[in-house]
């Protein structure tokens, strides 16, 4: 008998990648069924889920008693939450929560928890300002606490972000941002390597069950990206460091603080704090698929 699996985010990068990565996988389909959910399943992405097997039901995450049922009957649940939504760590926490406090009155046998480090920790408070990080981190601290059996997939830096941070002209291509050009980031391509990395958690679950995985192709520089870039764009691409309040004079004043003091993140601690290079390293060898590279991700998300 097949067992289930309830996946929050279904029409999100994150939860569509998993549910393809899962029917992709000879295994893993034939193991569980898919259950997906979203906000709305009457809209055309909801409903082409539908279309490809998976039951598609409605839960607003806020709604404690709506997420309990939701994961009713579920053996495993991949769980994200969207901080940008709302811009509030309260209710990303208080939405992490409700899943954690769901998976436990169920009974579910394992909770993939997509999570990031605690940036406030990591940096002795030094950033303060990185909510989208530290509600994440404080539900994964919460599961634990629950005891919960879980999974913490920790996504590395979107490579979106980069090549959607570039400025193109005719003449050529430039990435202005507060990093050093030799500046190490581990690059993930979330809407096609989520489901990859959650598909080695579940084909790998004995192993990894209360462990943390971090999900990225590996370590690349700016300088990568702008070389990147130039081979496929055929343009002259380079890359611009610039001191943390010039980049932040840039930026959306609601998003401008949080942001520079991500890529700081990224400058000054490693993203994934001390150790991170080795759990990588550790995390790639339970990658059910090979991830996407940054040129492979260069490639198709052009043109520049």
């Amino acid at each position: 008998m097949s067992k289930l699996i309830t996946v929050f985010g279904a029409t999100g990068n994150q939860g569509g990648s998993v549910i393809a990565s899962i029917q992709g996988n000879s295994k893993l389909s034939s193991e569980y069924k898919i259950r997906g959910v979203t906000r709305d399943p009457s809209k055309p992405k909801g409903q082409a889920l539908a279309e490809k097997g998976v039951e598609v039901v409605k839960a607003d995450l806020s709604d404690k008693e709506s997420v309990k049922k939701a994961i009713e009957g579920s053996y495993a649940v991949f769980a994200v939450t969207n901080y940008w939504e709302y811009m509030s760590k309260d209710i990303e926490v208080t939405q992490g929560k409700n899943i954690a406090d769901a998976c436990k009155a169920n009974g579910v046998s394992l909770l993939i928890w997509s999570s990031i480090p605690h940036a406030g920790r990591m940096t002795d408070g030094k950033l303060d300002n990185l909510p989208h990080f530290d509600a994440k981190a404080e539900v994964a601290d919460y599961i634990r606490e629950q005891k919960v059996p879980a999974v913490f997939l920790n996504a590395g830096c979107f490579m979106s972000n980069f090549t959607g941070a570039l400025q193109k002209s005719e003449e050529g291509n430039s990435l202005t941002m507060n990093l050093h050009p030799d500046t190490k980031i581990p690059l993930f391509d979330a809407a096609n390597d989520t489901g990859k990395f959650a598909a080695g958690i579940l084909l790998n679950t004995s192993e990894l069950l209360n462990k943390d995985v971090y999900a990225a192709t590996g370590w690349y520089t700016p300088t990568d990206i702008v070389k990147a870039v130039e081979k496929f764009s055929g343009k002259k691409t380079t890359f611009n460091e610039v001191p943390d309040e010039t980049f932040r004079s840039f930026l959306p004043e609601a998003i401008a603080h949080e942001l520079m003091q991500t890529f700081m993140l990224v400058r000054d601690y490693a993203y994934y704090g001390p150790g991170g290079d080795k759990i990588l390293a550790e995390s790639l060898k339970h990658v059910a698929e090979k991830p996407t590279t940054l040129e492979e991700f260069v490639a198709k998300s052009g043109p520049y």
